[in-house]
């Protein structure tokens, strides 16, 4: 039989401190630690045959103390010779180690050397689940307090760019000074004076608090220290998030201070459990049993402030111990009567040890000279039983006595969340706590972190209503954030977004462009899906022109049955009159073509309406240049000695007209063999709609076709222009003349309205042009010989026709 040593380094009082300095809640840890060993020594199950035993070292906040515990503790008992063991009676075989990550860190130090196994806890989730809490609430601007020392600069390091990548900046970083004996006591009041008066006057609302297992001692401070004395006794109104590192303790002469700042804080602390028997063995404390520990009636009397009587003094100040005091009275911060989190993990490792011994004594180490109940090692060979725990304790999994399972990860940390707290002070100091939400560590991705808000007291300065802590008040959807200079990315002002686009949720940073299908709302803040729309038949414009269309396809049609009837008439059969009723066909299948540009585009209507209205409109051109021509020929014919009346007749207008048709002809078949119209969607002309079109394909053959009417309208208005005067009573070329000043007029602004206009009524533009300009060759040319045909018929005569003037 014998016995296992552990150090735990905690910061419990000795009496090198003073006695107000001290924190009372490490006795609980100590009672953890007693409890755990004593039920694993009750235990037949675990270690049958052998005896857990401990040993309390006191680091007393200070690195040089850790190392030299340390060093006392791997040295020969009461000895402090490094490398030497006289004698094997205290079998070291793992450490616990500190509550502080930094105590914990400067003992692993020495440890790995000795390859002595240390527990501990980590929290790989704590900071993830800060974030998630800071984010559940919309706390984006957020200050934060930390020790001044390593393990605080350790915590920058990883929640700074963690929150930033998170979109949570801080509108303060402070570090409370370290107290140590020879520490200048004044300047670090100072220090804290400066801390509180910063925290007071920032906007946020949020003070994120991280530090030691005392450092709650030290934070208390914070409401009696101002620079100012007007502020001394105002709330600081801050909503406190403070990690599990930091616990619920006070120092000895905090005992009644107020702690309204804490009232409403939110807390992470390490996932604990109901303890059976726990309870039970608090009470069976009795500090005036002769078998209790060393720490006991120290405890009693700073924790109750009272002393025991001393046999060898007569008179005692102060008021005398009975032992009869209750633990459930004292305040929170002194004592609490159920495992926090941090003496939950002191039970915790205490049992990974035993387990892992457990589990090493029962496998088969006889080839490594070692046997059950003897943990005897050779120097030669290096057996110390160290060698091997650490293999057992990385792969050890349990179930302790509250039901939970206690486990490492391939990180060598423990498999455990986090349970986030919600404290409630009440006036006589007493705590609630509330759980109100968890980190738990396996659950699935997304649902790791849950909180109930409607449970959560919040602290009295926010009326119970929820906090809100941002730099700049949410940017609604329709605008974006954009940072002001030099402040940091949460501060920022909300312009609206840029003419179609949108942002459809609050605190974009950017704006986006609807899809081509959709088109922004009234205030760009959601996507509208677009109508299908094109110039139809059914709408008051497409009525209208469409009537036009009709009304001048009557008008035509009129006008060459008015032709037709009286073709034997001088009129009808001056100029070639078979040119005519080529003139009047075509301009009557120039206003049916028009037609072509109302009602849904389709693969047929996209091919024929341009290259059909270029063709048309170049044998109407063609006949009008054909009939100008005819003009002058028939003049000059006409002189003595002319030998040109031989060739007038049908044969010279064909030679002129077919030419000028095919021409026209080749430029829309080449079209049509290279890129062909086809039908198509505008997304863009018209925001709300969506246009349904033909795209002409090759717009350089589109103008191409317009330009050699354009040519030939020239050349006949040139030729109708230069024989505008000849000397006949009914001179055509005058007609042809304004004809082709109104084609010519029509079609040159048609340019400019054609690339100016946007979305379904671009066609109108084109529909318009071919009604204005077929228009006016039909009343210019036509309407002066129906008034003389119809009204005049007395002018109708060969000797009118052939009279010259003067």
């Amino acid at each position: 039989m014998f016995s296992v040593i552990f150090l735990y380094c905690l910061c419990i009082f000795r009496g090198d401190f003073v006695a107000s300095s001290v924190v009372p809640k490490n006795y609980q840890h100590i009672l953890a630690l007693a409890f755990a060993v004593q039920e694993i020594n009750g235990d037949p199950q675990i270690l049958p045959n052998l005896t857990f035993g401990f040993r309390i070292y006191d680091s007393y906040f200070m690195t040089k103390w850790t190392y030299q515990v340390t060093l006392l503790l791997i040295c020969a008992a009461g000895r402090l010779v490094p490398n030497y063991q006289c004698n094997i009676q205290q079998n070291l075989i793992a450490v616990i180690g500190g509550l502080d990550a930094h105590i914990s860190l400067h003992v692993a130090t020495l440890l790995d050397i000795y390859k002595i196994p240390q527990v501990g806890s980590m929290e790989s989730l704590q900071y993830a689940g800060i974030l998630s809490l800071l984010l559940h609430f919309g706390w984006t601007w957020i200050g934060t307090v930390v020790m001044d020392n390593d393990n605080g600069e350790r915590f920058l390091q990883m929640v700074v760019p963690l929150f930033s990548r998170g979109g949570v900046c801080f509108a303060f970083i402070e570090k409370i000074p370290e107290a140590a004996l020879d520490s200048d006591v004044k300047r670090i009041l100072e220090k804290g004076a400066k801390i509180r008066d910063n925290i007071l006057d920032s906007t946020a609302k949020v003070l994120v608090a991280n530090g030691e297992s005392y450092s709650m001692a030290f934070f208390r401070w914070l409401p009696y220290l101002s620079e100012r004395e007007y502020v001394t006794n105002k709330p600081i109104g801050k909503v406190m998030i403070a990690t599990a590192q930091v616990e619920l303790t006070s120092f000895v002469f905090q005992r009644n201070w107020d702690t309204d700042v804490f009232h409403g804080a939110l807390s992470f602390t390490i996932q604990s459990n109901h303890v059976p028997g726990f309870q039970e063995f608090l009470n069976a404390q009795d500090p005036s049993s002769p078998k209790g520990d060393g720490f006991i009636r120290s405890f009693w009397q700073q924790a109750f402030g009272c002393v025991f009587p001393d046999p060898l003094l007569s008179n005692v100040d102060g008021n005398i111990c009975t032992g009869d005091e209750k633990l459930e009275c004292l305040p929170a911060t002194f004592f609490e009567m159920s495992l926090t989190g941090h003496s939950y993990n002191v039970y915790n490792a205490v049992h990974v040890v035993a387990h892992a011994l457990h589990a090493m004594f029962s496998s088969d180490l006889s080839n490594r000279g070692m046997h059950k109940g003897s943990l005897e090692y050779n120097h030669d060979n290096g057996n110390h039983p160290c060698k091997y725990l650490h293999h057992f304790m990385k792969v050890v999994s349990f179930n302790n006595s509250a039901g939970d399972k206690v486990s490492f990860n391939e990180n060598g940390e423990l498999v455990t969340g986090f349970d986030v707290i919600n404290w409630i002070f009440s006036s006589n100091q007493s705590v609630q706590r509330v759980k109100v939400g968890r980190m738990d560590a396996q659950a699935a991705p997304g649902q790791a972190f849950t909180i109930s808000s409607d449970v959560i007291t919040w602290n009295s300065c926010f009326n119970q209503a929820q906090p809100l802590s941002v730099c700049s008040e949410s940017c609604n959807p329709g605008s974006r954030k954009k940072v002001k200079e030099g402040e940091p990315f949460c501060c920022y002002d909300c312009i609206p977004c840029p003419e179609g686009m949108i942002s459809d949720k609050k605190d974009m940073s950017y704006c986006y462009s609807c899809e081509d299908e959709r088109y922004t709302s009234k205030h760009q803040n959601f996507c509208i899906p677009k109508s299908a729309n094109f110039f139809s038949y059914e709408e008051p414009l497409g009525i209208i022109l469409s009537s036009f269309i009709l009304l001048f396809c009557l008008i035509t049609a009129l006008v060459l049955g008015t032709f037709l009837k009286h073709h034997e008439t001088p009129i009808a059969k001056a100029n070639n009159r078979h040119l005519t009723y080529t003139l009047l066909i075509s301009l009557l299948l120039c206003f049916l073509c028009a037609l072509l540009f109302i009602g849904q585009p389709h693969q047929v209507t996209c091919l024929l309406r341009q290259t059909a209205f270029g063709l048309i409109f170049s044998v109407a051109i063609s006949c009008v240049l054909t009939k100008t021509v005819m003009v002058v020929l028939a003049f000059r014919a006409t002189k003595p000695g002319c030998t040109m009346r031989k060739w007038m007749g049908k044969s010279l207008a064909n030679s002129i007209l077919f030419p000028c048709c095919l021409i026209q002809g080749g430029v829309c078949l080449a079209w049509l063999a290279t890129s062909p119209p086809y039908p198509d969607m505008d997304m863009h002309s018209v925001a709300e709609e969506i246009i349904l079109e033909c795209n002409e394909g090759s717009m350089t053959m589109f103008y191409c076709v317009l330009g050699y009417l354009g040519f030939l309208a020239m050349v006949s208005f040139s030729v109708a222009f230069l024989a505008r005067k000849l000397p006949d009573s009914f001179n055509e070329a005058k007609f042809i003349t304004f004809s082709m000043l109104v084609f010519c007029s029509v079609w040159l602004s048609f340019v400019p309205s054609y690339l100016s206009t946007k979305g379904k009524y671009l066609v109108t533009v084109e529909i318009f042009s071919i009604l204005a300009s077929s228009s006016g060759l039909l009343v210019c040319i036509f309407f002066p010989k129906c008034y003389i045909i119809l009204l005049r018929p007395e002018l109708n005569k060969k000797e009118h026709l052939t009279r010259r003037t003067a």
